[in-house]
């Protein structure tokens, strides 16, 4: 299993958590996702490593910004 933990920029509320843990859990090998609304992060659980830009996809689909890792 990989665990990634990525910033997301412009999350509010109940409904950002939603959409962008439906639209992440969409990409294929993701089998467990985790926003923390406060901290302003998404924690990706998945069978082996997702590429960084079909996270950023699924986040600016959700319509959110993946930040740039620190």
């Amino acid at each position: 299993m990989q665990t990634t933990t990525y910033p997301v920029t412009g999350m509010t509320c109940s409904h950002c958590v939603d959409s962008v843990t439906t639209e992440i859990s969409a990409i294929p090998g993701v089998t467990d996702v985790a926003v923390d609304l406060a901290g302003g992060t998404v924690t990706v659980v998945s069978e082996a490593p997702v590429d960084r830009e079909t996270v950023r996809a699924a986040v600016d689909e959700a319509g959110y910004e993946l930040g740039d890792a620190s």
